[in-house]
């Protein structure tokens, strides 16, 4: 970031669109309007923290009585102030709101921040104020953060804005904040302070209209300052547009998220697979994922991890070894990382051996090592560069529990050292070393003690989060590591007959042949198949059936058609393994009476080839009405929804994200192959994924579809089953 010396004008019109922020995060000139000498106001929260925080420009007061407070000359307007101001802090009751705007775009004022609430978050009076607020905005050419918003702070030394009206000053540091909630926002300054971490600047973007996550994320974005980006969200305003910059700006710094609302109810909807397992947080999730944004489960939790990002260097692998002076804690640091998935590294004979040189005869020397409770400092510091040295050791959690006779802060010096012979390029970010963790289990007065210093490792009081942490820590590396670079493939489709099938319904369900129809103009294999009318002549239409097996030749599949069946399966709608016209008729005459059982119209016959040899799997796209369509893989047949072994993509799609949705299920090693098994054909796999992705992009009337089963094959595959529901765009 430039100092405020040498940064453009923020009114200049040479000044880059990306620094459109500045005359709110750096400005030379703040005026509070609303400003009060009533201790108990936000008026005089504002102006008493930006005093307090010592702001390097001019301030001035507004309030319609004039006088002084704090100290400083108030004007009874901001077009009574004498100087040029950069940004302007609105506190005045909603009703004139409006007219305090027209004045500072009147003075000329290009950075606003607008605290009032009573907008949109109160209804569609408020969103209409709201609305009129914002297009004065921009017809002015300024910017807003708010309105109904807790303020801005920026701990640069040069700037020191602290415009917001939480109790609590933030610390200089490296992680920038966006919070969607203002009251949150105070808690987020209060245990960012309870944990020592500083903040570049923080933002309480409230209702967001203009000034947006997605803004601040562009903005930290080449800010050498801003090391790691955090955020609290409640919603997504434009998912897309998200994606789009934290895919580009996750390669240079991390982006953390808390997102609230992880319950959902969105699926109770769905008649499909896919959309039955898909709720509204599974899609949040997998957006996040897919973009490289590392989501936590709590603002401490998020803490943690951004302290992490800042102080270690990334892991090259998930690989994690252990160093304690006590088993206790070691083991449940052991069960944690595993739990999480994450791989106990096999130490080598050489550092095996080069750690039996110094620690006594008791000692465990495998992974985790156990130095015992004599540990000193000193072996803290050697142990730690030992294993750090070893190739098979990606990152190194070091846990103390302090004896009576070595000082915590003894050891957590030595841990730094030893912390600092990192190794070599671990993960060919540029820089050097491998990540270590202290878990130090010492009483209070060693966490206030050092809660205020930066030099040394990330120290947690438990096993428990700093494993956490470390999973975070590989996710994201392995995440930089992946190639992000390719355009998704492109395939030849007749999307044109595609469309006229998908008009047939306004919202409902395609019709089986139909929907086997949009796989072929797909060009996705499929078992060869005939559909045959029934209509109200049961025997005319069983005799149709036969003759068109005859045509398409035995062993086959036969399936009921009607108008609400969806799971076929549930009221024996389904024979398989039919050998011959008679066990075709046979199964004909039972379906027809199941189905007339079970209440349902029975319409058509659908025959199908028997597909044998191959692996059931599930291929799958459920539309969410913010995020867009959502893919789903993973191991298929009639117990999906129970073992729930899939993974989620978004769009849009490319081939690494295809490999890793379909190589990233649990059990993907039954599609490579058990017991002297051929592996599928992952290729195949992988190009029916993308061809779906294709046709949710290019299709969005397309709101649910199953492919369950597609037999994956060691050369090729076929889908057996298909269903699409069909909707308008955008309907959910």
């Amino acid at each position: 970031m430039t100092s405020a010396t040498d940064s453009p004008s923020p009114a200049s019109p040479a000044a880059a669109p990306a620094r459109s922020l500045d005359p709110i995060f750096r400005p030379r000139s703040v005026a509070v309007i609303g400003a009060s000498s009533e201790r108990s106001s936000i008026g005089y929260a504002l102006l008493h923290n930006l005093v307090t925080a010592e702001f390097e420009g001019a301030l001035f007061p507004v309030n319609p009585k004039g006088g002084a407070i704090h100290s400083l000359k108030a004007y009874p307007s901001i077009l009574d102030v004498p100087d040029e101001v950069d940004l302007a802090v609105v506190a005045v009751p909603k009703k004139v709101v409006l007219p305090v705007i027209d004045q500072c775009l009147e003075k000329g004022v290009r950075g606003l921040v607008v605290i009032t609430a009573g907008f949109a978050e109160t209804g569609e009076e408020g969103a209409a104020l709201e609305r009129e607020l914002v297009e004065k905005i921009r017809q002015g050419g300024a910017r807003m953060v708010g309105p109904n918003c807790m303020g801005v702070i920026n701990t640069d030394r040069d700037i020191s804005l602290n415009a917001a009206f939480a109790p609590t000053q933030a610390r200089r540091g490296s992680i920038g904040f966006v919070s969607q909630s203002g009251a949150l926002g105070v808690a987020i300054l209060n245990v960012a302070a309870d944990l020592g971490i500083g903040l570049t600047q923080f933002v309480s973007v409230g209702n967001k209209p203009d000034v947006s996550g997605n803004d601040m994320v562009e903005y930290w974005e080449d800010d050498p300052d801003t090391r790691v980006i955090a955020m609290y969200l409640e919603s997504f305003g434009n998912p897309r547009r998200f994606t789009e910059i934290a895919k580009r700006v996750g390669r240079k710094k991390p982006i953390l998220v808390v997102k609230s609302g992880r319950t959902s109810e969105g699926a109770k909807a769905a008649s499909s697979h896919t959309g039955a397992i898909a709720g509204t947080d599974v899609t949040v999730s997998t957006f996040l994922d897919q973009c490289g944004v590392l989501r936590a489960t709590t603002i401490e939790e998020l803490f943690d991890i951004a302290r992490a990002l800042d102080r270690c260097p990334l892991p090259a692998g998930d690989r994690v070894a252990v160093l304690t002076n006590a088993g206790g804690p070691a083991i449940m640091a052991t069960d944690a990382c595993v739990n999480l998935g994450m791989t106990m590294a096999e130490l080598s004979e050489e550092t095996v051996a080069e750690l039996g040189e110094f620690l006594p005869p008791e000692a465990s020397l495998s992974n985790p090592v156990d130095m015992i409770a004599s540990a000193t400092a000193e072996s803290y510091r050697r142990a730690l560069e030992i294993m750090l040295a070893d190739p098979g050791v990606d990152m190194v959690m070091v846990i103390n529990v302090s004896p009576l006779l070595t000082s915590p802060d003894d050891v957590l010096e030595a841990i730094t050292a030893g912390a600092a012979s990192r190794g070599e390029d671990a993960d060919g970010s540029g820089e050097e070393g491998k990540p270590v963790l202290a878990v130090m289990m010492a009483t209070e007065d060693f966490y206030e003690r050092i809660k205020l210093e930066s030099d040394h490792p990330p120290v947690f009081a438990f096993p428990e989060p700093a494993a956490r942490t470390l999973r975070m820590l590989a996710r994201y590396s392995a995440w930089r590591r992946q190639p992000h670079d390719e355009e998704p493939p492109r395939f030849d489709t007749d999307d044109e007959a595609v469309a006229e099938l998908l008009a047939t319904v306004d919202d409902g369900y395609l019709d089986p042949a139909d929907a086997m129809r949009v796989l072929d103009h797909y060009g996705i294999p499929q078992a060869g198949w005939r559909q045959v009318a029934v209509g109200d002549d049961l025997e005319a239409g069983v005799e149709a059936t036969v003759a068109a097996a005859g045509e398409l030749g035995y062993p086959l599949a036969v399936k009921a058609v009607a108008p609400k069946l969806i799971h076929k399966s549930d009221v024996g709608a389904v024979v398989t393994g039919l050998e011959d016209e008679a066990a075709l008729r046979d199964a004909l005459a039972g379906i027809a009476s199941r189905m007339d059982a079970a209440g349902h119209d029975l319409s058509d016959f659908l025959l199908q080839e028997m597909v044998s040899g191959g692996r059931e799997v599930i291929f799958g796209i459920s539309t969410d009405p913010r995020f867009g369509p959502l893919l789903m893989f993973g191991l298929g047949g009639r117990y999906v929804e129970v073992f729930k072994d899939v993974r989620f993509g978004v769009t849009p799609l490319d081939a690494a994200e295809a490999r890793e949705m379909i190589r990233g299920i649990r059990g993907v090693k039954l599609l490579e192959g058990v017991r002297g098994d051929e592996p599928v054909d992952f290729e195949r796999l992988e190009e029916v994924l993308l061809r779906l992705a294709q046709l949710a992009q290019r299709h969005p009337r397309v709101r649910e579809l199953d492919v369950n089963p597609f037999l994956a094959a060691p050369k090729g595959g076929k889908a057996v089953d298909v269903r699409i529901r069909v909707g308008e765009a955008g309907q959910h």
